[in-house]
């Protein structure tokens, strides 16, 4: 099937040839017509099938015709992360390009006034994260009446983030006839449940199993002690042939560990988390997608914000605590039918993690043999990790600091010192150590109110 077949303008077809494209995926053509028949839809696939043309390609055909005014926009797309709406926005740009269609996208990090602004003009598309679009509707910046279309995009991680009840609020604001399109990566018993409060009378479309690994994707598994995963990591990135790689952190502050000491090997690395301003984010991305250094250290705000699809290489340094976590992560690879290797670092303490993502995907992930180190056991700690580690850790026992090794004679024992004091004081001075000690009698250790006359 092309494109062509499925009832799609010229216009919309002339984008998609200039962006490369002529076969649909799957998803895309089995969601197409049933959007193009204003159906209410329900769509389950895995990250990297294509799933958002699924919608954009629909949504701009459908708004083609019509007019937008001020405040109140035509559609809306709610995206878990800042980085997939600015995704989402991109394949307007690229999809709509012979079309007038206008849009905003309202993210955090990014100035109210130039938002309103774009509002203020009236836009077709309105492109949102949940909490920033209720900060305008509850300044009234914003109506939701006059939306015809609702697309909820990767509901899984919506209910992961917390954002369901946010959500909830902003679908009472909108008119309850309306085109509404669910989308989710994974659908388990809580997402099914929640997609029967939006969608009337749906029309299901699942392009693979729940929960799957792509085809593309070859995975591996290598168990380490916890001491030794910085030095495995940097062992498998020469070993690999890597092009380019995400390596994913559970938490922002080791994302921040391992950036360091991946730049201090020797590696171009590039780090990105949630507390990052939206500025420093898309910096960070377009050079990462430029080239200026090809690993990037992030933590799972990134497992569904980014589409590069030359992506070779994705590493788990942290084995993720929900199952769900480790499709979307490897999904970053193996994109548009490329092939990709997944590779996952883990210790003991992680065994009960992988018997959950095994229990998921359906079989454990394969382990990895034969891996050469290619440089000497490394002894010494990271800086960083000292750094980074607790005080009572970095003092001796009983709670005390060690002392410092500045090169200054040690306290001499109980003897010692004893028969230093029975030393003469010009006896002393001849014999001075460097010592901390006072030696009296010799001038300029003499206190003063001694040389005071009575």
């Amino acid at each position: 099937m092309k494109f062509s077949d499925l009832g799609l303008s010229e216009e919309i077809l002339r984008a998609i040839s200039d962006a490369g494209y002529d076969t649909p995926t799957p998803i895309q053509e089995q969601a197409i017509p049933y959007v193009l028949m204003n159906r209410d839809l329900l769509g389950c696939a895995q990250t990297g099938t294509g799933k958002t043309a699924s919608f954009t390609l629909p949504m701009i055909e459908i708004l083609a015709h019509g007019r937008s005014r001020a405040r109140m926009p035509r559609s809306l797309i709610l995206e878990p992360t800042r980085e997939l709406a600015a995704q989402v926005s991109d394949q307007f740009e690229t999809y709509g390009k012979y079309h007038k269609l206008s849009k905003a996208l309202l993210i955090g990090g990014v100035s109210f006034n130039e938002q309103n602004t774009a509002l203020d003009r009236g836009v077709d598309v309105l492109i949102a994260t949940p909490g920033r679009l209720l900060d305008h509707a509850e300044r009234g910046k914003v109506l939701l009446r006059d939306v015809k279309v609702l697309v909820i995009d990767e509901a899984d991680r919506m209910m992961d983030m917390g954002f369901m009840p946010d959500v909830e609020k902003i679908v009472k604001l909108l008119p309850n006839i309306r085109q509404t399109l669910f989308f989710s990566a994974t659908m388990p018993p809580e997402i099914r449940r929640l997609s029967s409060k939006f969608l009337s009378n749906p029309k299901e479309v699942s392009v693979s199993p729940p929960a799957t690994a792509a085809e593309t994707i070859s995975q591996a598994l290598i168990k380490v002690s916890a001491r030794d995963k910085r030095k495995t990591l940097r062992d498998l990135i020469r070993a690999e042939e890597v092009q380019n790689a995400l390596i994913f952190c559970n938490r922002k502050r080791d994302v921040g560990i391992l950036h360091r000491s991946l730049t201090r090997h020797g590696f171009k690395a590039g780090a990105l988390h949630g507390d990052m301003d939206q500025y420093s984010r898309t910096e960070t991305l377009d050079q990462f997608k430029a080239g200026k250094f090809n690993i990037l250290v992030c933590s799972d705000v990134a497992a569904r914000g980014l589409d590069i699809p030359a992506m070779s290489h994705v590493f788990n340094f942290d084995v993720p605590t929900h199952a769900d976590d480790y499709i979307h992560r490897i999904g970053r690879t193996g994109r548009a039918g490329k092939q990709g290797r997944a590779i996952t670092i883990a210790t003991s303490e992680d065994n009960k993690y992988l018997d959950f993502i095994a229990k998921l995907i359906g079989y454990p992930i394969p382990a990895l043999e034969g891996l050469k180190t290619e440089q000497p056991e490394d002894t010494t700690e990271d800086s960083d990790s000292i750094a980074a580690a607790k005080p009572e850790a970095r003092r001796g026992s009983g709670g005390r600091r060690p002392k410092p090794s500045d090169g200054k004679t040690a306290k001499k024992p109980s003897s010692e010192r004893k028969r230093r004091r029975k030393t003469s004081a010009p006896a002393a001075a001849e014999q001075d150590d460097g010592s901390d000690s006072l030696s009296f009698g010799k001038e300029g250790h003499v206190p003063a109110f001694l040389l005071r006359k009575p």
